[in-house]
């Protein structure tokens, strides 16, 4: 049975796209397609149907990773109950997520940079009001969170 992850930041256009497409790449490397499904959401409504921000696509592009045909979405009922684990970008959004998460759900919710192997901050950086070198921090910090969390799904060791 696959394991289904959603990775979610407040409008789905920056970071959680971002992991997605990271995810996507990773899943396709290490053949992972038959054990993990990825998705990815925003808890706002504000981008609904609009591609990841061409920033966030630009860097990904230039790691080899196409996300040119996401869509951002919002984060839905039927979420909480389709997917096996549901990461936050941050605090905020790990909030807000609570907050709509049945209580007998909630053990699904987590933070992104709970899986990261090296040493960074609890939290994925908003980039959307910063200039490149943010979109490509936040790449660096969720090429090794995904991993981390396609190895915990999976219980295989992609490093």
């Amino acid at each position: 049975m696959k394991k289904r992850i959603l990775f979610v930041c407040m409008g789905n256009i920056c970071r959680s796209p971002t992991a997605e497409g990271v995810a996507r790449h990773l899943i396709q490397l290490h053949g992972l397609q038959d054990s993990i499904e990825v998705d990815s959401a925003g808890t706002h409504a504000y981008h609904i149907g609009e591609a990841p921000d061409r920033r966030s696509q630009a860097a990904a592009k230039r790691r080899g990773i196409d996300m040119s045909k996401l869509r951002a979405r919002k984060v839905e009922e039927a979420d909480f109950e389709r997917f096996d684990l549901i990461l936050a970008m941050d605090q905020d959004n790990l909030r807000n997520l609570a907050r709509k998460c049945p209580p007998e759900k909630s053990g699904k919710l987590s933070l992104m940079m709970r899986y990261a192997q090296r040493q960074w901050q609890d939290e994925v950086p908003d980039p959307y009001y910063g200039g490149e070198a943010g979109f490509e921090h936040v790449l660096d910090m969720l090429e090794d969170a995904v991993l981390g969390a396609l190895a915990e799904a999976t219980g295989r060791d992609l490093r």
